[in-house]
């Protein structure tokens, strides 16, 4: 690739659930995309195809992976603004291979760092984090009700957790991941790059072909579609705040627009109080959507599980106007119509291929 060549905008990632869903936007509105993935992933090749029919000329596909300095370095001089979404997503595969998680999380997002750093016109980037930067907030006072934990104090109840709250990695994945957050954030400090971090909570929405161990409420969903058993780890009353990825979405644009006025900081970022739930109360969603009780097994807690996580969002949609404006009923309702669809076509085709 030459210097003279048309710059682009980089989505490292870009294939996952949540770079094809910003690609889709992105390129809906006339801009041109660079999505670099190394397609590990289950269900990426689908949504790389998906986004190849839909929009055929402002889009680049450059397979690679952040642990190789030399691709990221290419991708990046083509670059005018970054979403650096590339990591090793899951708390369980980080335990069983923490080097791995280490080597994609961590030592990767510095390779995308170096590279922004050596251009000669440096591109901005947004990093999404993660709320396992937090720890498992045991020393956070709570009690259980029926189907949820609720903090003691009035102010988390009503707000959520502020950026405010002490950085305390668990797991190799919170500890991966907070290396990586720290670092853009220092590389804005000390190099003058311009560099935001989002501390994301659970994001879901259609592209997403969740799993166990990441996009739980995917993984719930298509585990009842199939009339499948779902693991709960724990008690099931664990809480987080969920957010739909058009949302995200916008917030991602939002800082793109006046990425000046937010770098150097770090934001929490999720549906917030008014869309926080807890795992029970999803199911029971989910049963009365479906018509019929979902079948439940139970595990052990988790590593480093959080019982209750809520994003207090105020300061990021103080500061953009942003606000999260699909409800969890309605983001349910979409992803259970989009994975519906996704199966009548995995059925259409495998109808075809008997034929054949």
């Amino acid at each position: 690739m030459s210097d003279n060549e048309e710059k682009m905008i980089l989505i490292t990632g870009g294939a996952g659930f949540i770079g094809a869903n910003l690609a889709d936007r992105l390129l809906s509105k006339g801009e041109r995309v660079i999505i670099f993935d190394n397609i590990s992933r289950p269900g990426v090749e689908r949504n790389l195809a998906w986004l190849r029919g839909k929009h055929r000329g402002n889009l680049l596909f450059m397979e690679g992976d952040v642990r190789d300095r030399e691709a990221i370095a290419r991708a990046v001089r083509r670059a005018t603004f970054v979403f650096h979404l590339a990591a090793q997503v899951a708390v369980t595969s980080s335990v069983g291979d923490p080097q791995h998680d280490f080597s994609v999380n961590a030592a990767g997002t510095l390779n995308v760092l170096e590279a922004i750093r050596a251009s000669p016109q440096p591109p901005p980037i947004v990093y999404t984090s993660t709320n396992k930067v937090y720890g498992d907030l045991a020393a956070l006072d709570l009690r259980a009700a029926r189907d949820r934990y609720e903090p003691a104090g009035e102010a988390v109840r009503r707000l959520g957790i502020g950026e405010e709250q002490p950085l305390s990695f668990h797991s190799p994945y919170g500890c991966s991941k907070g290396t990586a957050d720290q670092y853009v954030l220092d590389y804005a400090r000390t190099y003058g790059l311009a560099g935001v971090v989002f501390r994301m909570s659970c994001i879901y929405g259609p592209r997403q072909f969740g799993t166990e161990d990441q996009g739980w409420l995917a993984h719930f969903m298509i585990k009842a579609l199939n009339g499948e058993p779902i693991t709960l780890y724990g008690d099931g009353r664990q809480v987080r705040d969920v957010l739909y990825i058009d949302d995200l979405v916008n917030a991602f644009l939002s800082v793109r627009a006046n990425v000046a006025a937010y770098s150097g900081e770090a934001f929490n970022i999720g549906g917030g109080p008014g869309n926080a739930t807890s795992l029970r109360e999803v199911l029971k969603r989910i049963s009365e959507m479906r018509g019929r009780e979902v079948e439940v097994e139970w595990e052990e807690w988790r590593i480093g599980d959080q019982r209750y996580y809520v994003s207090n969002i105020s300061r990021f949609g103080e500061r953009a106007g942003w606000a999260p404006s699909v409800a969890l009923d309605e983001g349910l309702v979409r992803l259970c119509a989009w994975l519906s669809e996704l199966r009548q076509e995995d059925a259409s085709r495998y109808a075809t291929q008997e034929k054949l």
